[in-house]
């Protein structure tokens, strides 16, 4: 069955974003152990139409273990956290990224000196690539 193209994970349910972060924790699940780490659990069943349901998504895929089938996360964390953060900063704070900035560091709790050097770190870098593409 061909794979449909990958929908923005915002295109989830509640239920097929629990799911996907189970496989991102765990790496690799069968249904089974989807289904025992789901909070207030549907039916075992269910979980399968879901997990087939993510497939065609594309979000998940799966390996056959003999008589299993084991599932896992298509996409990379990093890049399904990036797409998420990016519909929020566009939806919530107009595409800006220093007004969706300010509004995170102005709920946390204060920066390490750690965190402020790594932030530091990535504004210097999109400095110096906007720079280079200017040039």
């Amino acid at each position: 069955m061909p794979r449909k193209r990958t929908e923005t994970p915002l295109s989830l349910s509640r239920r097929e974003r629990q799911i996907v972060e189970i496989l991102y924790r765990a790496g690799r699940a069968t249904a089974a152990e989807i289904h025992e780490q789901l909070p207030d659990a549907p039916t075992y069943t269910t979980v399968r139409g879901l997990l087939r349901v993510l497939e065609q998504k594309g979000h998940v895929a799966h390996e056959e273990e003999g008589v299993r089938y084991v599932y896992f996360p298509v996409a990379p964390k990093s890049a399904t956290g990036a797409s998420m953060l990016a519909h929020v900063v566009g939806t919530f704070f107009g595409g800006s990224p220093s007004q969706a900035m300010a509004a995170l560091l102005g709920s946390t709790q204060p920066l390490s000196e750690e965190e402020i050097e790594r932030l530091s770190r990535i504004v210097r870098h999109a400095k110096d690539a906007k720079k280079g593409r200017q040039a």
